[in-house]
């Protein structure tokens, strides 16, 4: 029904739009669009262009041929792009670029393992690229012996790359110039794109998390992390410098450095700001200036109690972004710390980009009652709004309430647009990941848990900022630190029970789903009560020690615990939701990547067995070939449809036979 609610299949449907850029001179605006391909089962990502002058989009790859990573060339005539090339299993990333609209766009790189970041040269005449090379004895190895590996001591490092944009065009032209069956090698097969490429450096002892070129592109700054992991030791970051001339590497003795770092215009200064020690994941980050040319550090207070990013640095000044509440801003930040907010209040932002020459600022936000859109300088330069005209959707108002220990606690209620205060309603909650992220009072755009069905159902929906969100400052964060699950459901039922006082909860129909950390929260709040009458925990950590064992994030524990399991197995156990698997009684629903490396798979079978062996309802979706996030629309279907089935059973007595997706009905 058009005026009706959004289907699953719309809801999954629906484009996400990402990572805009701008121009130096603000003519020209480019983001990606991403679609699912219900044909392939696949989520496309296209790289649109916005014509200012036009007042025009259009798309600069087919649908099917992916594109993503979009930057202007320093002049603003060209955008570079990253495309999939090569044949079948062997496509690899590599860099294209577009000319014009009318030209065919011309692969840059053939990188033989592809391309993993790129950055322009300041000239406009290149590209700076990373790229991670296959151990060629590893590869020996690997056809004599099979495919196996030593643990920590055998690891992939980027290496760094320039390649010249003429060169590959002289190249290209001249193939041009030749008929396509007289491109033959040796072999008989048709010549590929030549590897015109120069290596500057490694692989060294070392991983790349970012890295930026002088403007006399003389030096290449990076920054370093030591093996065998990027993700866990990135609080031993280190600033370093290449010089391009000796091709020597030094190291300029900053640390604990995050991977949000910009050079100034002039190439005289770099903004970077820095993991605080001890609580990397809790803190307000510090923002730093350093002078390239004296050595000196000068560190910036900012007056906003937040977590910031480093969104530009132009001749105006730097341009960052941070959370109050459920919104996220931008704002420009003068030398004594002060910060002039150029979004408005009702916004959100997620991504924002700021042009060099120009400081136009493009951003895509959202607001409580339109859907995220691309704006630039304020006007909205994509309509994405339109597949939600005329539709029903949820109203969405933020509350307050406070926890069992007197903290305050933000939520977003979502009720029907005929919501009956006098009425109580079945309650669901949502809780989100993390656990420094946020639910937002924007259009609904999660594709995980079908908000919008269940509230045409007839549910309501809380989705609680529990403690630790990001958005309410740095002591909100740092008070679920050793205080995991306890903290959390105290929280969460806090905010169950103010619904209930108010007379629009149902108090004996209540559920509870998550994914991440939301659906630790929830396995943890299913086992410690039985105030719910049915879970759904996706990707959830059931056991801090089996987790810690297997993570590919393994700091991440001692950051929020504080020790090793070792060192203090009993607060592992005392938030660990398999502790209180005695209590079980709420009928659980679990899903989970067989390829999910955040959290490994192992804590989803804890807790089914955990469940079964204490005669608990339990179901166990294993979906296979995804990691921790859902990579496929058919799978964010299933997993809509699944939980829309599972609480429509248990908390309004709605039948379970469809719950096994065995039935292919057009529904």
């Amino acid at each position: 029904m058009k005026n009706g609610y959004f289907t699953i299949e719309e809801i999954v449907s629906l484009p996400t739009l990402k990572n805009p850029v701008i121009n130096s001179v603000g003519s020209m605006v480019a983001y990606i669009k991403v679609n699912a391909d219900w044909d392939d089962n696949e989520f496309r990502s296209q790289v649109w262009i916005y014509d200012v002058e036009k007042d025009f989009s259009y798309p600069v790859t087919g649908f099917k041929t992916e594109s993503s990573m979009p930057l202007w060339s320093p002049d603003s005539q060209i955008l570079a792009y990253l495309s999939k090339a090569g044949e079948n299993s062997e496509k690899k990333k590599q860099i294209f670029i577009k000319r014009s609209p009318e030209e065919a766009a011309i692969q840059i790189t053939n990188a033989p393992n592809g391309v993993d970041s790129y950055k322009w040269s300041p000239d406009g005449k290149g590209f700076f690229y990373l790229s991670t090379p296959e151990d060629e004895a590893i590869k020996k190895r690997k056809e004599l012996y099979g495919d196996f590996e030593y643990v920590d001591k055998e690891y992939r490092t980027g290496c760094l790359y320039y390649v010249s944009i003429d060169k590959v065009i002289s190249k290209f032209e001249e193939a041009l110039k030749t008929p396509k069956d007289m491109r033959k090698g040796p072999d008989d097969k048709e010549v590929e794109t030549e590897d015109l490429a120069e290596k500057l450096f490694g692989p060294e002892d070392f991983f790349i998390a970012n890295f930026a070129i002088t403007p006399d592109s003389k030096q290449v700054l990076f920054i370093v992390v030591p093996p065998p992991s990027l993700m866990n030791n990135m609080d031993e970051s280190e600033l370093c410098v290449f010089d391009l001339e000796s091709k020597k590497i030094e190291k300029l003795g900053i640390s604990r450095l995050r991977t949000d770092f910009r050079l100034s215009p002039d190439g005289r200064k770099l903004a970077y700001t820095l993991t605080k020690e001890g609580f990397p994941w809790q803190s307000n980050n510090p923002l730093e200036i350093l002078d390239l040319e004296t050595g000196e550090r000068e560190r910036i207070h900012i007056d906003v109690d937040s977590i910031i990013e480093i969104v530009a640095y132009t001749k105006k000044g730097l341009y960052i972004s941070w959370g109050e509440g459920t919104r996220i801003k931008i704002g420009l930040l003068d030398p004594d710390g002060k910060v002039e907010t150029l979004t408005d209040d009702n916004s959100t932002v997620f991504w924002a980009a700021v042009s060099s020459d120009t400081d136009k600022l493009v951003c895509i936000k959202a607001m409580p009652t339109e859907p995220f859109e691309v704006y630039l300088e304020g006007k909205k330069i994509t309509d994405e709004g339109k597949f939600y005209k005329e539709r029903l959707t949820s109203r969405k108002q933020l509350i307050r309430w406070k926890s069992l220990d007197g903290v305050e606690i933000e939520g977003v209620l979502s009720t029907p647009p005929d919501f009956d205060p006098s009425k109580r309603y079945p309650l669901l909650l949502i809780v989100h990941g993390g656990p420094t992220w946020l639910s937002f009072d924007v259009p609904t755009f999660s594709k995980t848990y079908p908000l919008e069905q269940f509230v045409e159902k007839g549910f309501i929906v809380l989705e609680p900022n529990y403690r630790g969100s990001d958005g309410y400052g740095e002591e909100f964060r740092r008070i679920n630190y050793r205080n995991l699950g306890i903290g959390d459901y105290a929280d969460v039922i806090s905010g169950v029970d103010y619904l209930i006082e108010k007379g629009i909860a149902d108090p004996e129909r209540i559920g509870i789903m998550g994914w991440s950390q939301g659906g630790y929260i929830t396995a943890f709040c299913s086992l410690y009560s039985n105030r719910f009458k049915a879970a759904s925990v996706g990707a959830g950590i059931s056991d801090w020690i089996t987790y810690y064992y297997a993570t590919d994030i393994h700091n991440f524990t001692v950051y929020f615990l504080g020790e090793t399991p070792w060192n203090d197995e009993e607060i592992y156990k005392k938030t660990s939701p398999m502790t209180y698997i005695k209590n079980a009684s709420t009928p659980t629903l679990i899903q989970h990547g067989d390829n999910d490396q955040r959290v490994p798979v192992p804590n989803a079978y804890k807790l089914y067995q955990g469940l079964k062996d204490m005669g608990v309802p339990v179901e166990f979706v294993i979906f296979k070939e995804m990691g921790h996030g859902i990579h496929k629309p058919g799978i964010a279907r299933a997993i809509m449809k699944q939980n829309l089935i599972w609480f429509s059973h248990y908390l309004l007595g709605e039948p379970m036979e469809s719950f096994y997706l065995k039935d292919h009905v057009d529904d």
